[in-house]
């Protein structure tokens, strides 16, 4: 708090109340504060996540119209002064229609991922995971020995079967990686966590929370962002209230191939992204213990286990 005040004052603003924290997850917190300008959000993010102070300033440097624009940062300690960005999506899906947000969000986020692809080696030395596809078969013994361990912890009833199940697949995965390193579509930024309560849209577009992200083919944010769609709305993966996002998203990369190959490779990306998804996860909760992680314990578990489904769309 003591920062806070100070990074407030050297802006000339003042805070006009008590700081309140409104979030509190094993691997950040967020306190929020009003001011004389406006409420603003200190993050503090644990050591597993604190890239994401550095990436901000890439994120601002690079695409700033799609991010919010730090107040002050210190790297050292995992810290960030954030302007509070309005309302998000996940809070207004009662006045807006969720598909027709998405339609108009997707692109935006699309374009960010182009504008991010060049910066690759800068990415990945801020500390972000790397999850392109020729590294993804020794992720996914990484995933296997993660979730293994949690399992001869902490397993009941149909885990060792469900651990089982997903190992049998490790040769099915490694084609899936050999096709996906012939992608049209080159490695960039992938959120890793692009749900509706991660957007910002009230006259522009805006993405926020940046902690999960990892290097991968940009298509795998889809597993989260058209997820969490198919989900709300109960829904297949080849609906047309997924499709017409999906299509929306596609058509910022339609230089690159057809729409035909554009399609396989998001299914494909969604599926590796699945193994991404369990070691954030890990990632997140790996300063933690099982106590301490509550009811975030078997993320890794579930996300790997989401490898057994028939569908590319199935995360969590």
């Amino acid at each position: 708090m003591a920062w806070l005040d100070e990074q407030l004052a050297a802006g000339g603003v003042r805070r006009t109340g008590d700081v309140e924290q409104p979030h509190l997850r094993p691997w950040a917190t967020a306190l929020r504060a009003p001011t004389d300008r406006g409420p603003v959000w200190l993050k503090a993010a644990g050591p597993e996540t604190a890239f994401e102070v550095a990436l901000y300033r890439l994120l601002e440097r690079v695409a700033p119209e799609r991010v919010l624009a730090p107040i002050a940062t210190d790297p050292g300690r995992g810290w960030m002064l954030l302007p509070d960005g309005g309302v998000t999506l996940g809070e207004r899906l009662d006045e807006l229609d969720p598909v027709e947000a998405m339609v108009l969000a997707l692109p935006e986020y699309g374009r960010l991922q182009r504008d991010l692809g060049p910066h690759l080696d800068e990415l990945l030395r801020l500390g972000l995971a790397d999850m392109r596809a020729p590294v993804m078969p020794r992720r996914f013994e990484e995933a296997v020995e993660v979730v293994g361990r949690y399992v001869e912890r902490r397993g009941t009833g149909a885990d060792p079967e469900t651990l089982r199940r997903v190992v049998a697949m490790r040769e099915r995965f490694g084609e899936w990686c050999a096709r996906l390193e012939g992608a049209a579509v080159g490695a960039s930024l992938d959120h890793n966590d692009l749900h509706w309560w991660n957007v910002f849209v009230d006259g522009r577009v805006r993405f926020y929370d940046w902690g999960d992200s990892v290097v991968a083919h940009p298509f795998a944010s889809m597993l989260l962002g058209l997820g969490m769609l198919r989900r709300q709305l109960e829904v297949g993966a080849d609906d047309p209230a997924v499709l017409r996002p999906r299509d929306a998203y596609l058509e910022v990369f339609g230089d690159l191939a057809s729409r035909a190959e554009l399609v396989e490779e998001l299914e494909l990306a969604c599926q590796v992204g699945k193994v991404g998804r369990a070691l954030s996860w890990h990632r997140a909760l790996r300063m933690s213990g099982d106590e301490e992680a509550g009811e975030f314990a078997d993320g890794p578990l579930v996300a790997l286990g989401s490898l057994l489904s028939g569908s590319w769309l199935e995360a969590v």
